[in-house]
């Protein structure tokens, strides 16, 4: 569908990246919770915060294979002239102690079992050796043990009732051990938000379609699916659109409750033939501080971006959902995912701090071009001899090109201004999932 004029295509006002970001993350819904099995909890990010069921240790317990004892019985112990103590019990990982420990006397025991009454250090078996008295076993020490020694006191790592995971954290093996150890068989967890996708154009193919003449295959259709999984979401592939306002208006509204969040690729540009575009141009712009939750109205939250690559990225609200329109450049389209739709898609499933971990690392080489907005280029990291961190940029960097996509460790934000930046410039890199 071929514009009529200009359309104020050219007059779309750019914000700064932060002020876009704010905004998608405004609209961003928080997703609905969910209880799934411990053991399907790992990757998923915690819904609540939950608490220790229990002391733990829940009782004192050995810490090594050895004989548990009273500290004062061995204060004068040596290999030449080891403490000789009746060995008046044997406890195991899993059985009680049955008999107490009084002066005089040890109990052989084993790590992890509960530590009997009355001792207060366990000793390891290599500092010991095995006598007898009589018809009656001893043990004999041949080191002083202090008080507290081998133990694990009950309640040492958590005591009853105290946080042991908080709301948005993202469970990681080490909590799914600590929900396990509390007696959490099923998690309560945000659900994972329903992404869908579309591309743009009539010059798309599908992966599997030889190539024609004019055409290209949709390769930012699968990429953003498996940005999405990245970012712990659930794509629904929808195809590509033509090159129609109203026939993207009604598929983005047909989507319906089946998505969270819509993704489109492509056509966000001024060219005669970019729909989203010309869609996005005819809503009204949102206000300062709307809050869109429950708004059934449309709403364009921006249609330009001051950044390279991906100006043109645009953000709307629509069908009361989100919708994140990412230009058809596969770098451009990489980058402005990365920046807008990874952290709303955190938000959603309640991470308290979406945005990127960004540090601080040392240029590797020139970036010589100016530019009126900030850059957003692909790079790798490197540990320099030095001990600092370098951020060397990515050949093949322009927006329209994918070969260094699969290389990006991080991207590298390079200020605007006419003279670009020098290499040993610090800049600042914000780090990519890998």
């Amino acid at each position: 569908m071929r514009s009529g004029g200009s359309d104020g295509r050219f007059n779309r006002r750019a914000i700064r990246v932060d002020e876009a970001q704010g905004r998608v993350l405004a609209a961003a819904a928080r997703a609905a919770i969910e209880q799934v099995p411990l053991a399907e909890a790992g990757g998923r990010r915690l819904a609540q915060q939950l608490l220790a069921t229990s002391d733990w240790p829940p009782f004192a317990r050995a810490g090594l294979d050895g004989y548990a004892v009273r500290a004062a019985d061995t204060a004068q112990a040596s290999p030449e002239s080891p403490a000789a103590l009746r060995v008046i019990d044997t406890v195991a990982a899993g059985e009680p102690a049955l008999a107490a420990v009084q002066p005089g006397t040890a109990a052989r025991i084993m790590t992890g079992a509960p530590v009997p009454q009355g001792a207060d250090a366990v000793v390891m078996l290599e500092q010991t050796a095995e006598g007898m008295a009589g018809d009656e076993r001893t043990a004999l020490v041949k080191a002083a043990a202090r008080p507290g020694q081998n133990v694990a006191p009950q309640g040492e790592e958590f005591r009853l009732g105290s946080p042991i995971a908080e709301p948005g954290e993202l469970l990681r093996p080490g909590h799914i051990a600590l929900l396990g150890t509390f007696g959490y068989a099923d998690v309560p967890v945000y659900k994972r938000p329903r992404v869908a996708v579309f591309a743009t154009g009539s010059e798309l193919l599908p992966v599997a379609a030889p190539l024609a003449p004019g055409l290209i295959r949709d390769s930012n259709s699968p990429m953003v699916a498996a940005m999405i999984r990245q970012h712990g979401g659930e794509p629904l592939l929808c195809g590509a659109l033509p090159d129609e306002p109203e026939a993207v208006r009604e598929a983005l509204l047909g989507i319906g409750a089946e998505a969270d969040m819509i993704v489109t690729t492509g056509g966000v540009s001024v060219g005669d033939y970019d729909a989203m575009a010309m869609l996005l141009r005819g809503l009204s712009p949102c206000e300062p501080a709307q809050q869109l939750s429950g708004v059934s109205q449309e709403r364009l939250l921006f249609n330009r971006v001051s950044m390279r690559p991906g100006s043109p990225t645009s953000a709307a609200w629509m069908g009361g959902k989100l919708v994140l329109a990412l230009s058809g450049n596969p770098g451009a389209c990489f980058v402005g995912f990365e920046l807008f739709a990874a952290p709303a898609l955190r938000a959603m499933q309640g991470d308290p701090s979406p945005q990127h971990r960004k540090w601080k690392a040392v240029l590797a080489r020139e970036i010589g071009k100016g530019s009126p907005h900030d850059r957003y280029i692909r790079v790798s990291l490197q540990y320099g001899e030095d001990g600092r961190i370098y951020a060397d940029p990515l050949a093949f960097g322009k927006s329209s090109m994918t070969a260094s996509i699969a290389d990006a460790e991080a991207i590298a934000v390079i200020p605007s201004g006419r003279n670009g930046a020098a290499a040993g410039s610090i800049v600042e890199a914000w780090l990519l999932p890998q």
